[in-house]
């Protein structure tokens, strides 16, 4: 089983990429894998309470680790009563812990 990081930076209602990103993510917790799904710049978008996310939603139900950039929430105004349930807080040192444990990372 490998670890997999998958960084998405972009914003979800802008751009339609970010739908291919999730089904990756289901896709590689189908065949074992572990994944964290960071989401940072306008990716954080779509961890606000109420965002027509389906993406999100999807990896979230396959068992995808969500972690929000704290300093991109902060940036746009998201603030924990805003944040889904689902989806906790991080700081970036998450990206550098997991390349030191030999994890896959992949950005987007």
């Amino acid at each position: 089983m490998a670890r997999y990081l998958l960084i998405e930076s972009r914003d979800p209602f802008e751009s339609r990429d970010t739908e291919r990103w999730g089904e990756l993510a289901v896709g590689l917790v189908r065949e074992g894998h572990a994944v964290t799904l960071f989401l940072v710049q306008n990716g954080v978008l779509a961890a606000r309470i109420g965002a027509r996310a389906g993406a999100l939603a999807s990896a979230i139900g396959a068992g995808v680790t969500v972690l929000a950039d704290a300093f991109s929430l902060r940036e746009r105004g998201i603030l924990g009563e805003r944040l889904a349930p689902a989806v906790a807080p991080a700081s970036l040192d998450v990206v550098v812990e997991h390349l030191e444990q030999g994890g896959k990372a992949l950005w987007h």
